[in-house]
């Protein structure tokens, strides 16, 4: 394999990999549906926050315990349960939306069921990657081809959704996720893992939830890391939550816009991604991340400030691509420098800092938004943000 792909020289990640690139594609175009849905429902930026506050607050209040979970029990056969809950869901979305029957209180709930499929689901996804390389000198690499996976699927999902939605309607896009939901079932039956390790003795599930914190707590790079992420989610990303409003209320446009503005934040943090999978280790990547992290704040302010679509288009580029410098990179100083007996309860940590933090931030910038404007309350974001970088970067974990 070249260089930028040799985690994909094992077996068990290629499969895993294949999967869920079919998979996520789906997830994003849910996503964009869902949104898109909510705000042709209502109109309202509140309830659009109010969405994405109920599909991330359980991650939030449960990714801790499904750490705890994912570091007892065997991480494939949790994901196969909670890849098929997350079917389901999908199917109930689709029956709902295609009878005309879906209504912002069926999303609320729906979005909150899937959240706490999440909480378990996710750091499982986490903690797998290191079982399916053969050699663990290409988990760096496995991290940065999991994030190209994840935005090449962001640049083409959007995109598709928006057409999608614009000519069939949301139904379909949520049937589709339903479908590529079986990917990665089949990769999950496909993968053969090595019998594990034998395990230290489990401790009661509060006490080996202390022992996470008091790990991640005493570890220089893991804490500023994952407060950095903290601040990010917060403060970054939940400026697509306002999305529909800038598409339709700035720049004129419909779920067409919405998706070509979604899928330029996905290009960059695809560029990203390769850029990231070309690292021979990650020696001056924690520099790296604190130089990108003022950008996205400077990106996330110019943003606001445009009014044409020849604008923003490069400006959303730029700030997928420092934004997922920060995420992917945040993860991968992580991943090397956990320890395995800690991994599932450290990447549910990451897990609740970068998705349990998000309904806060959103549901706050929607209230903002709705209160303030769209365009003040990214500004204030994008200086915030900035500040966090400053600050990381005067963090000594944040300067190797």
């Amino acid at each position: 394999m070249p260089a930028y792909l040799r985690a994909l020289a094992s077996r068990n990640y290629r499969i895993y990999f294949a999967g869920q690139i079919v998979s996520l594609a789906g997830t994003w175009m849910q996503q964009i549906a869902m949104v898109w849905l909510a705000y042709r429902l209502t109109g309202s930026a509140l309830v659009l926050g109010t969405v994405a506050f109920a599909s991330q607050i359980p991650i939030l209040a449960f990714s801790a315990f499904g750490g705890v979970i994912t570091d007892r029990l065997d991480r494939r056969h949790l994901l196969l349960a909670t890849q098929a809950l997350s079917m389901v869901q999908a199917l109930l979305l689709a029956v709902l939306a295609w009878l005309d029957m879906a209504t912002p209180a069926h999303l609320i709930v729906l979005a909150f069921g899937l959240g706490c499929i999440n909480a378990l689901d996710v750091p499982a996804r986490q903690a797998i990657v290191v079982q399916l390389i053969d050699d663990k000198a290409d988990l760096a690499n496995a991290i940065a081809l999991n994030s190209f996976m994840m935005h090449a699927t962001r640049f083409v999902g959007p995109a598709l959704a928006g057409w999608i939605v614009a000519t069939s309607g949301e139904a379909l896009c949520f049937l589709l996720n339903a479908g590529s939901y079986l990917a990665v079932l089949l990769a999950l039956r496909a993968i053969r893992l090595p019998a594990d390790a034998p395990r230290k003795p489990s401790s009661p599930p509060l006490q080996a939830l202390r022992e996470g914190l008091r790990y991640a707590a005493a570890h220089r790079r893991i804490r500023a890391s994952l407060l950095l992420i903290a601040s990010l989610s917060l403060l970054a990303t939940p400026y697509t939550v306002l999305m529909p409003l800038f598409a339709r209320e700035i720049l004129g446009g419909d779920a067409r816009l919405f998706g070509l503005l979604m899928g330029s934040a996905g290009a960059g943090a695809l560029l990203a991604a390769v850029v990231l999978a070309r690292r021979s280790d990650t020696a001056g990547l924690a520099a790296l991340v604190g130089r990108s992290v003022p950008l996205v704040g400077l990106a996330l302010a110019l943003f606001a400030l445009t009014g044409t679509l020849w604008q923003a288009v490069p400006i959303l580029v730029g700030l997928g691509f420092c934004l997922l410098l920060c995420v992917a990179g945040s993860n991968t100083l992580i991943q090397t420098a956990v320890d395995n007996d800690f991994r599932g309860r450290v990447m549910a940590l990451f897990t609740m800092a970068f998705l349990g933090l998000a309904p806060i931030g959103s549901f706050a910038v929607g209230s903002l938004a709705h209160a303030f404007g769209v365009r003040p309350t990214l500004i204030a974001c994008g200086l915030l943000t900035a500040l966090a970088g400053l600050i990381y970067r005067r963090n000594p974990g944040g300067r190797h």
